[in-house]
């Protein structure tokens, strides 16, 4: 019995055993499996966001040529764009890849725009996610953004959700909007833009919403919208995501851009006041950012315009709260990238359309060999570095002129001056062959009244005073501003950078077609041609200038010009009557140069400068102050008066404290005699 016992004992004592180590077997298996299960869900819920980006496209579909090592080359291309997004996604399949903006406006795509929006349908085929807003979606005014929106919702093809989180619609008193903004509301509405979106990849939400910058918004004046606070609507929009929506990860898509002068760096001042948003795609001043800059843990990214490089940043998360930057590039958009076939047959179907919507009108084929260069003139970007003449400049405003001579016949009245601003020059010419699209691109901005792109070239008159101010609008505001630099075709003039502000131009002189020099008499009225948006914005001169300047665009007989549009220059010389479009003048003027081998030449006379702006460095006291105009003589009258103030001031200062010794002196000497 105690035998069987013990036996018994002894089963059990195994049994137990066997129940223990099954036990821990269990366990060791529950540790090695529910670590991995844990793995497994970390990794599924990932603690990295890949970001690819672009802004400020400008409807460069096709490569553009540049100049890389004096070599004339063609870079970006959507078609080499796609190739290096699916290089990444084949590393990163959960890349997020967005568009910062101004992906429409630059090349002869940008002529179906309304009709066919070919942006934002080419955009969705390459597998962008999002994009916002810039100002020159703007640039066909309000119905023209509409149209294009329409055009894109009613391809039914996939299309990237657009997110704009500070645009405002203006009612009137009794609270209606007009025609053009409700219908462009209702069309954003159809499209599918919102305030914000959010997109989980690899278990991270993403919270991504877009701002229109001041600067930004103050160049779209023709949009009928306006632009909140972008700082006081992000901290809005943030306080969604972050205590509603839940978000893991905050992406801001910023049409508002950086600056040298942090002061003016309208980014880093959101990245300041709004910490919570990780990181900024920062567009609209074109900024080439190889490596990011960090405002505290806001990552800001810029890959240059035109699609010459595709931004990625990978960001992990430290915390619950926190994201710290892993790695930043720039790919640059090159020749060693093969063209999708996709993405290629795509941009040549819109090109296609393109030429026979637009460039059949005016007889051209877009890749017509208008002129031959043996000059590389300035890029925009060379422009806007340099305060000075410019060799495409004096190109350009001399093409107005010959342009309204052809288009007026016999009906051409003499034209003083021809003006153009530097931020209406979108593109250059490089050596070698130009083509009707590369003219294009030089001058494509804008619309006329005829609701078709271009801005036309209009015809205003000014007295030869204001003729001066135009001068010194270029000598005093584009230090302010780049984009306010002025060249000029018909007028010389001198200014001295180092003089007072409003009064820098020194001296400035009508030139003749032959070269001749004649002095500007200020009374008298002179016809001035410019596009459209120039004439514009020539117009708010005394506003600029704190109303120190005037400058008012009159017509013949002196009148005050209230409708530009009413002066808009027509071609005359084809068989139906059509606005001059700057684009087409540069055409026709680089077309008339003398041919060689039956092809236009650009003559030698345009590869130097031919002192139409001239810059005097002198800091000697007679030329700071020698010739002042209007403003420098009341600013120096101004001075000697308060000069003269504080010598009286100081004279009678001195006289009173001599007086009070010499009372002094007289008290204590009559102490003096009293006391003997």
């Amino acid at each position: 019995m105690r035998k069987r016992d013990n036996q018994h004992l002894l089963h059990r004592g195994k049994k137990e055993i066997l129940e223990l180590l099954a036990v821990l077997i269990l366990g060791l298996v529950f540790l090695v499996y529910g670590s991995q299960d844990t793995y497994t869900y970390a990794q599924e819920k990932s603690d990295k966001v890949t970001i690819l980006f672009t802004h400020d496209l400008h409807d460069n579909l096709l490569p553009f040529p540049a100049v890389e090592e004096g070599e004339v080359v063609r870079l970006g291309g959507y078609a080499r764009l796609m190739t290096a997004i699916k290089e990444w996604r084949e590393k990163e399949p959960e890349a997020l890849l967005v568009d910062g903006g101004d992906f429409s406006m630059g090349t002869s795509f940008q002529t179906i725009f309304a009709s066919d929006s070919p942006e934002l349908r080419i955009m969705g085929a390459m597998g962008f996610d999002v994009t916002t807003l810039g100002n020159h979606e703007f640039d066909y005014r309000p119905d023209g953004l509409s149209a294009s929106l329409t055009s894109a919702a009613a391809s039914k093809e996939r299309l990237p959700v657009m997110v704009q989180s500070n645009i405002e619609f203006p009612v009137d008193e009794a609270g209606n909007m007009t025609d053009s903004v409700k219908e462009l509301k209702e069309a954003l509405e159809t499209y599918g833009a919102y305030d914000y979106t959010i997109i989980e990849r690899g278990g991270v939400r993403i919270g991504i919403f877009g701002l229109m910058g001041e600067e930004a918004a103050s160049m779209a004046p023709m949009s009928e919208v306006t632009f909140g606070n972008m700082v006081e609507q992000a901290k809005r929009v943030v306080k969604i995501l972050k205590e509603q929506e839940k978000v893991d990860f905050i992406l801001c898509l910023s049409h508002s851009g950086t600056d040298p002068d942090v002061k003016k760096s309208e980014d880093e001042i959101l990245a300041k006041e709004v910490p919570q948003i990780n990181m900024i795609v920062s567009g609209h001043t074109h900024t080439t950012l190889t490596e990011p800059i960090l405002v505290g843990n806001t990552v800001i990214g810029s890959a240059g315009s035109y699609g010459r490089y595709l931004g990625a940043a990978t960001m992990s998360q430290t915390s619950s709260d926190e994201w710290k930057l892993d790695s930043y590039e720039l790919i640059p958009i090159t020749e060693r990238l093969a063209e999708d076939e996709t993405i290629a047959s795509k941009v040549a179907e819109y090109e296609a359309i393109a030429q026979r919507k637009y460039f059949d009108m005016f007889a051209l084929s877009l890749s017509e060999v208008v002129t031959v260069s043996d000059i590389n003139f300035q890029t925009p970007e060379e422009l806007s570095a340099v305060h000075g003449e410019s060799t495409i400049g004096n190109l350009i405003s001399d093409a107005y002129i010959y342009a309204v001579k052809e288009a007026e016949q016999e009906d051409y009245i003499p034209i003083a001056a021809a003006i153009v601003p530097c931020g209406t020059i979108r593109g250059t010419i490089f050596k070698g062959d130009l083509t009707v699209a590369d003219a294009f691109s030089i001058s494509s901005l804008g619309i006329g009244a005829d609701k078709m792109p271009g801005y036309p070239l209009i015809s205003v008159y000014i007295t030869g005073k204001e003729l001066k101010t135009v001068c010194e609008v270029d000598a005093s505001i584009t230090p302010l501003m780049e984009e306010a630099q002025l060249y000029l075709s018909g007028v010389n003039f001198t200014f001295n950078p180092h003089r007072l502000i409003f009064n820098k131009v020194i001296d400035t002189k009508l030139a003749g077609e032959d070269g001749s020099l004649t002095e500007i008499d200020d009374t008298k009225l002179y016809r001035v041609v410019c596009n459209l948006y120039s004439a514009q914005m020539l117009s708010i001169v005394g506003d600029k200038s704190y109303g120190l300047m005037s400058l008012v665009p009159k017509d013949q007989d002196g009148n005050v010009i209230t409708n530009y549009e009413d002066h808009i220059i027509y071609d005359k010389s084809g068989e139906v009557k059509k606005e001059l479009k700057e684009w087409y003048a540069l055409v026709k003027y680089l077309q008339s140069f003398d041919k060689v081998k039956g092809v236009s030449r650009i003559p030698s006379y345009y590869g130097a400068t031919q002192g139409r702006k001239n810059i005097d460095d002198s800091i000697d006291i007679v030329s700071l102050l020698k010739k002042p105009n209007n403003i420098g003589s009341t600013v120096y009258v101004i001075v000697c008066v308060l000069l003269l103030i504080l010598v009286i001031m100081i004279y009678r200062t001195a006289t009173h404290k001599r007086r009070k010794r010499s009372r002094r002196k007289s008290r204590s000497g009559k102490t003096k005699r009293s006391t003997r």
